[in-house]
């Protein structure tokens, strides 16, 4: 008779596990291993195909993409930005330049012509309120550009804004003291002298700024035009030093002498970093000689003529006033006008000796030359005007500013003509020099951008022949 198992049998191969189970503690797991990035794998197996041959010239190739397309996307780059620069000099910067002046030198013509209409009284000619009247509305218009191109809240723009405030209050002086001074009531001196100290000390101040801060944006582009491109060209040597130890590590382990992917790169790197440094020095030569021989004659030329027309005002104003605005220097009394007057003689004379000086062919100096001697003429019928006034003579020294013949008004306008002609000649000195420094950078940004492309697949043609060798 059988009888079933009791509770305290174990099952086979239970019962040499019990007891441990009994007399120790349980044994702890193994750690997993730690997974590592694909960062590592990845530098792993690049150190490792580093140490084949297959391995190294695919790092060669890569390197020399890299530096070869670095170099054609900073030249693109840099020559970009001095090509925008010079544009800007040519076509923004100098003509607005030159636009201020031409604000400050219309406001200034047209305080001379309205003085000299008023001294003609009731004979002011229809050319002298024409006059007036065309230099106003050029003034307009040239603050109407100027604002176009100002930048928001900048001293430009605020300058510019100052003007238009102002234009409409001097016209209105003027022809208040028109309208007294064809019924002859002195009172029109008074307006008039009030309307010229308004020109002098606020719209004529506001119209340097303006011609001042257009100067600095001007030399601002200069500025950025002109540097040497430092980074593209120590990266284009790098690339060609890069390019010529791949060729010489293949001379050496091949017994071959020309690798041509390789040999391609390094003429395409050659042509770009020629094109690159001779393009812009011819560039630089350009923009710099447009300054030298344009610029320069050109600030000297606008400021002759500024001080011309202050000079020609003052000498109306002169007779204007009778004696009735002085100033004291070194504790002397002089007439306000007559001490400006000889201020602004001082003034265009020495202008016109630095523009002779800084005019280089006989076009820029003859003109100014004539200057010097309409000025000298002016100088020695002014003083006699001059006389004639303080010996109490005013039909005489009326005569001699204002009349039909032998009057300062020729010598004026004499010395007038000549500065425009100067003018009209550095303008397109200036313009011609530096349409030569442009083109000069013409088609450098795409072309080093292309040559880069082309280079850099050059040099990964090469190292691919080369691994083909393995397979």
């Amino acid at each position: 008779m059988t009888h079933p198992p009791t509770k305290s049998a174990a099952p086979p191969g239970a019962g040499a596990a019990l007891p441990a189970q009994r007399t120790g503690s349980p044994t702890p797991a193994a750690a997993p291993s730690r997974r590592r990035t694909a960062f590592a794998e990845g530098v792993d197996r690049l150190r490792t195909a580093a140490t084949t041959e297959p391995g190294r010239l695919r790092v060669i190739g890569a390197v020399l993409a890299v530096l070869i397309v670095a170099f054609g996307a900073v030249t693109a780059w840099q020559m970009s930005e001095r090509a925008a620069a010079a544009d800007d000099v040519l076509h923004r910067s100098q003509p607005l330049s030159s636009g201020a002046a031409d604000i400050y030198r219309y406001l200034a013509d047209a305080n001379t012509a309205a003085s000299s209409g008023f001294l003609a009284g009731g004979q002011e000619t229809a050319a002298s309120r024409q006059t007036y009247e065309t230099d106003i509305q050029k003034a307009a218009a040239g603050l109407v550009n100027a604002a176009a191109n100002s930048e928001p809240g900048s001293p430009a723009e605020k300058a510019v804004a100052k003007l238009n405030q102002l234009l409409p209050e001097y016209k209105g002086l003027i022809e208040r003291a028109r309208v007294y001074n064809r019924q002859g009531y002195p009172v029109g001196g008074a307006y008039l002298r009030y309307a010229n100290d308004k020109m002098q000390d606020e719209m004529l101040p506001a119209a340097q700024e303006l011609y001042e801060k257009e100067n600095a944006r001007l030399s601002s582009d200069y500025s950025d035009a002109t540097p040497y491109p430092w980074a593209a060209i120590v990266l284009g040597l790098l690339a060609l030093a890069a390019l010529g130890w791949a060729q010489l590590r293949h001379y050496r382990r091949t017994n071959r002498l020309l690798n041509h992917g390789l040999v391609a790169a390094s003429a395409a790197t050659v042509v770009t970093l020629l094109w690159l440094v001779v393009g812009h020095t011819l560039a630089r030569a350009g923009l710099d000689s447009s300054y030298d021989h344009g610029v320069r004659s050109l600030n000297v030329l606008h400021d002759a003529r500024i001080a011309s027309l202050k000079a020609r005002g003052n000498e109306n104003l002169s007779l204007v006033s009778r004696g009735a605005e002085t100033i004291t220097v070194d504790k002397k009394s002089y007439d306000k006008y007559y001490y400006d007057f000889d201020k602004e003689m001082t003034a265009l004379g020495k202008g016109l000796t630095l523009a002779a000086a800084l005019a280089d062919d006989s076009a820029g100096s003859k003109p100014v030359v004539a200057a010097e001697g309409n000025m000298k003429v002016w100088k020695e019928r002014h003083a006699v005007a001059r006389d004639a006034d303080e010996n109490g003579d005013y039909q005489t020294a009326l005569d001699k500013v204002i009349g039909a013949k032998d009057a300062t008004a020729e010598c004026f306008d004499s010395v007038d003509d000549n500065l425009r002609v100067a003018l009209a000649h550095e303008d397109g000195e200036f313009k011609e020099r530096a349409t030569d420094g442009l083109d000069a950078m013409a088609g450098l940004p795409i072309g080093a951008a292309m040559l880069g492309v082309a280079a850099a697949a050059g040099a990964l043609f090469g190292i691919g022949r080369r691994l083909s060798e393995y397979r």
